[in-house]
């Protein structure tokens, strides 16, 4: 019997474990290439994961609700003939009866994966993603873990060479109550849910990447707002959907992208890698109180309606927990709408490995001074806040300042 062992496929950076909703076949079902074996729901995306091969399916270790780390074999599949000895597919890999070294040194794409943590104090120790690939690992498949990393970077200090074994005893664990919540002196603790964990570990690690700076200005949307409020009714008949204000902005963030290529870019050690694609995520609030950043791919190249429509479809499949993938994977720069909670301005925490982030504020009825033919005068005009925060290892000021002032300039003269 040939046997292909069917893997927790990693769906997005960062994913650690997936936790399978419903299985589509039973032990002893006959499959198809490409038939749906089970679906999976992930801290960011829910997906029907395909089989990659034809054969039977001969046991499945797993049942519905258990949460199951990525890459852990899940099921098997008889394929009948001989091993085909396939690689390079995510849910396949080599039979059981194959050993697997205790320690060896990362080498295939799925296993270079390392956790923020790991990511966190390579960083902080100065060693190089080159140098962080050659780093035995005792995880799984040979995914180097806190330990590893720690040990490997005392004897690095030391200038020690030789690499040692794991130590024996164990890394202390943090005590957690039997139940995720509960109760003490009258105040309640919840653990967070995996979304929130996720979140949690992204922003610190943001933190600790990039030194924040952020700009602010004050940007006049008077014509934007009569624009819109002129064409709403006649868009939402023609496109199907609501015209917001996002879809201007994303476009002026677009055009201000092209226009400042050095701002879409990432950093990798001491080189900038400049992007080819304009891949605007915009971050949008789930009704459970989480967020999440779907992309809008090349959003330089569609017009406002092709915006609006796209960034509504990313939005409600959002919300219906029906995010792909690639819907939240290659974006190159992020907008967070605040405004939509009334909030005047803030400070947004990058979304590495991007270099910025605009942040928008609530529009809101304000006095201003006019210039006129006739003299100044007071005028009740439509205003907002735009913040953006900045990577200041690659945008300077006045890099990070021109930016912003493009973005200003191309909403305030609007075209009716």
């Amino acid at each position: 019997m040939s046997r292909f062992e069917i893997k927790m496929p990693k769906l997005g950076e960062s994913i650690t474990e997936g936790t399978i909703i419903s299985w589509s076949v039973q032990v002893g079902d006959v499959i198809k290439e490409d038939d749906v074996l089970f679906e999976v729901n992930t801290a960011k995306v829910s997906a029907e994961i395909p089989s990659p091969v034809e054969g039977k399916v001969v046991e499945i270790l797993f049942k519905e609700g258990d949460t199951v780390a990525v890459g852990t074999v899940v099921a098997i599949v008889d394929i009948g003939g001989e091993n085909s000895g396939d690689e390079g597919v995510a849910v396949v890999s080599k039979t059981a009866s194959e050993e697997t070294p205790q320690v060896k040194t990362v080498k295939t794409e799925e296993e270079r994966w390392y956790s923020p943590v790991v990511l966190q104090l390579a960083r902080e120790a100065g060693i190089q993603p080159k140098e962080l690939d050659t780093i035995p690992g005792t995880g799984y498949q040979g995914r180097v873990s806190k330990k590893d990393i720690k040990s490997y970077i005392v004897r690095k200090q030391s200038g020690g060479i030789m690499i040692a074994k794991p130590a024996a005893t164990p890394e202390v664990q943090r005590i957690t109550p039997a139940s995720s919540t509960f109760s003490a002196e009258g105040v309640e603790v919840k653990e967070m849910d995996r979304v929130r964990k996720v979140i949690a570990d992204h922003m610190v690690m943001s933190k600790h990447t990039s030194p924040h700076v952020t700009n602010v200005v004050e940007v006049d949307v008077t014509k934007l707002v009569k624009w819109r409020d002129k064409n709403k009714d006649a868009f939402l008949h023609r496109e199907g959907v609501k015209l917001t204000y996002m879809p201007a902005i994303t476009e002026a963030v677009a055009k201000a992208l092209a226009a400042y290529p050095q701002v879409n870019v990432s950093v990798e050690g001491y080189n900038i890698l400049f992007k080819k694609h304009i891949n605007v995520g915009i971050a949008v609030s789930l009704n459970d109180g989480n967020l999440i950043v779907p992309v809008v791919r090349d959003a330089d190249r569609l017009n406002l309606n092709g915006l609006a429509v796209a960034i509504d479809s990313l939005a409600l499949k959002a919300r219906d927990n029906k995010l792909m993938p690639d819907d939240i994977s290659g974006g190159t720069f992020t907008i967070t709408n605040f405004g939509t909670f009334k909030s005047l301005f803030g400070t947004p925490i990058i979304n590495q490995p991007q270099v910025a982030i605009l942040g928008v504020g609530y529009i809101e009825k304000k006095p201003a001074v006019i210039e006129t033919p006739e003299g100044d005068v007071i005028a009740i005009r439509r205003k907002m806040y735009l913040s953006l925060s900045y990577d200041h290892r690659v945008v300077d000021g006045s890099l990070g300042g021109n930016f912003l002032y493009f973005i200003k300039d191309y909403l305030e003269n609007w075209k009716e």
